[in-house]
């Protein structure tokens, strides 16, 4: 692992001269801590090699920034790493996911080492996916599996390229790829909204009482960059909310109340306890949302939006089968119930694709279903107004 400037500025030089996209990879430790900063970044390049750089200790990375710009970088799921990638400054312009294109390609399974040894042959041993990368020292089989993850990636890159072109799927990719690399992290709102166990919650006090609890945790977890679930659990943080004890004694007496730092921060969570208790205003228990009703509403709430998605539903699934590719690629499940909810007047191919468009669909999503969607759509109206009254 490089964790020195000489050893980074010589890596830089190495994989200048290298040639062709680079394999990139990127180690956080979710699940351990807070933050998702990347705790190795793993680069490869023909000719160059493998490099393990250690971001904490690099510190910037500017002129790898630089060696790397305009060049293709292939990544396996590709925006489960930019962000933490972007806050290094490391940013592509140009990406090949493996992960994506080997979905759109209609591979069964997608996974990194599933699919490198379905198309290369390779076994890769996958025990350390979950591991805590901020440990310092790495152990030796990790970086060893962590180099692993990027040496085969630009073999992998071509293989999964030849199955799209085959299928005639490469401008699918290509947009696809596009859409994930200009993707805006959508910013939470009311993030203790998903807390485990909310929904048991009846009264707004007790919702007072579960906000102040979790932004309690989140400001400590913050602190001490600690994974906030492994304070408190979020179920012991609701159940906490439900019991409204009333006095520090009490929460220390809660058996639901667990979790390694429950008691001894136990004044930081009685002190949010109390605030809960005292806040002037309580959260609304059903906030206002944009959010469509489930699916299974849709028959008493609005029948003709109803007999409108499961027509569709059923062409748009026919259509992926018919491509080999999930159901979910080639639109969203979201996007289907928002234009089926709400469809354009009148009922046309073009309507549905602008539609679906304003939604963010692809445009070769929007070439592939706006004509099945739109006659879906067509049929569950003429169907409805049938003189038998059933709609049947």
């Amino acid at each position: 692992m490089i964790d020195d400037r000489e050893g980074y500025l010589a890596a830089v030089a190495a994989l200048a001269a290298g040639s062709g996209p680079f394999g990139v990879d990127a180690e956080r430790a979710s699940g351990f801590r807070y933050s998702q900063r990347a705790y190795l970044v793993q680069v490869f390049r023909q000719g160059a090699g493998t490099f393990l750089f250690d971001p904490p200790a690099i510190g910037d990375f500017s002129e790898l920034a630089e060696v790397m710009r305009g060049e293709e970088w292939i990544l396996h799921a590709a925006s489960q790493d930019l962000a933490c990638l972007r806050e290094l400054g490391l940013d592509p312009e140009r990406i090949f996911d493996t992960e994506l294109g080997a979905r759109l390609a209609g591979l069964p399974r997608v996974g990194l080492g599933t699919v490198v040894e379905d198309l290369l042959g390779v076994h890769l041993a996958k025990e350390h996916s979950a591991a805590d990368w901020s440990t310092r020292p790495l152990p030796q089989s990790w970086l060893v599996y962590a180099a692993l993850d990027v040496e085969l990636l630009p073999a992998l890159r071509d293989e999964v390229a030849k199955l799209l072109d085959a299928a005639g799927k490469t401008e699918f990719a290509r947009q696809e790829f596009e859409a994930v690399l200009h993707r805006e992290t959508p910013v939470r709102v009311d993030a203790w909204r998903r807390l485990s166990g909310l929904h048991t919650l009846r009264t707004g006090r007790q919702l007072a009482v579960a906000k102040a609890l979790w932004e309690a945790r989140d400001a400590y977890a913050q602190e001490i960059d600690t994974a906030p679930g492994r304070l408190v659990p979020d179920t012991s943080l609701t159940a906490v909310a439900r019991a409204m004890p009333e006095t520090k004694r009490d929460l220390a007496a809660l058996k639901e109340f667990t979790g390694r730092a429950s008691r001894n921060q136990l004044d930081r969570w009685w002190a949010a306890v109390e605030a809960g208790r005292a806040a002037t205003e309580t959260p609304v228990v059903r906030p206002p949302s944009d959010a469509l009703p489930p699916p299974r509403a849709w028959a008493d709430r609005n029948p003709e939006a109803d007999a409108r998605l499961r027509a569709a539903r059923a062409a748009v699934t026919e259509l992926a089968e018919s491509l080999v590719m999930p159901v979910e690629n080639l639109l969203t499940p979201e996007l289907l119930r928002r234009v089926a909810w709400s469809p354009p007047d009148p009922i046309t191919p073009e309507s549905v694709a602008s539609a679906l468009q304003e939604l963010g669909a692809r445009t070769w999503q929007t070439e592939q279903t706006a004509q099945p969607i739109a006659q879906s759509f067509v049929e569950a109206a003429q169907a409805a107004a049938e003189p038998d009254g059933e709609g049947s």
